[in-house]
C-alpha cells in the first residue's frame, strides 16, 4: 500500500450557498502543483462534499471523515499521526500532512 490523499471536488454548494472550495485542500493542492512528482508517489482520490464518505469511513472510520486527509502507508515512522480508534489506521488531516511529506519524500519546506 502506500499513502493515500482524500481531496474535496470543488465547486460544491450546501445550505450556505457556494460554490465553495476547501481552503486547506487547496493549500495541498498547491503542493501538489510545485511537486508533481507527489501525485505518482500517493494514491489520491478525489471526493464529493457530501458526507458520508465511504472510502474514507473505511480507511479511518466514521469519525475522521474531514478532508484532506492523509492515510499512512504505515512504512514511514511519524509520531505526530493519530491514530483511529476504530481502525488502527494512522492518518493527519489539514496542515499536519505537508510537514509529513517534507520529510518523507523530501520535498521543499514551507518558509517560516
Amino acid at each position: 500500500m502506500t499513502d493515500r490523499l482524500f481531496l474535496l471536488n470543488p465547486g460544491w454548494t450546501d445550505d450556505e450557498g457556494g460554490p465553495w472550495y476547501c481552503p486547506a485542500g487547496a493549500v495541498v493542492e498547491g503542493v501538489l502543483a510545485f511537486h508533481p512528482a507527489l501525485r505518482d508517489q500517493l494514491e489520491i482520490r478525489y471526493l464529493d462534499h457530501p458526507r458520508p464518505r465511504p472510502p474514507v469511513i473505511e480507511l479511518v472510520g466514521e469519525d475522521h471523515q474531514g478532508c484532506p486527509i492523509l492515510v499512512l502507508d504505515g512504512s514511514f515512522d511519524w509520531p505526530e499521526a493519530l491514530t483511529s480508534a476504530a481502525t488502527g489506521r494512522r492518518f493527519l488531516q489539514d496542515e499536519a500532512i505537508i510537514p509529513y511529506l517534507t520529510a518523507r519524500y523530501g520535498i521543499a519546506r514551507p518558509h517560516p
